[in-house]
């Protein structure tokens, strides 16, 4: 068994690599949520999910976070009601964060 500790855009990165030299099954990773924050009255997990983003193939290699192809109608909309928008949450990543609170509500854990 491996730990690893991660924390953004590196550590995904780094992930992404170590997963090739080594079983995933054999691997536990401890992920930072010290930047954890709710935004729009969801949870967001910025480095969890890079995380997980990278590791699925699915990372905006161009931003470097977020979700490849991503577009930000919502945040957009909620722009015009001078809702605070600084944090850019894509459609797709709203999605993430919607499944989360409901995977929290039932109970289950980051």
């Amino acid at each position: 068994m491996l730990a690893s500790l991660a924390g953004g855009v590196g550590a995904a990165k780094f992930l992404a690599g170590l997963v090739r030299a080594v079983d995933p099954a054999d691997l536990v990773v401890v992920g930072n949520t010290g930047d954890d924050d709710e935004f729009h009255g969801l949870l967001v997990c910025p480095d969890l999910d890079s995380v997980t983003y990278t590791l699925a193939g699915a990372s905006n290699q161009t931003l470097g976070w977020g979700l490849e192809g991503e577009t930000f109608a919502c945040l957009d909309a909620l722009d015009r009601y001078k809702d605070d928008t600084w944090f850019r949450l894509g459609d797709r990543d709203l999605a993430t964060h919607l499944f989360r609170a409901e995977r929290r509500r039932a109970g289950a854990s980051l």
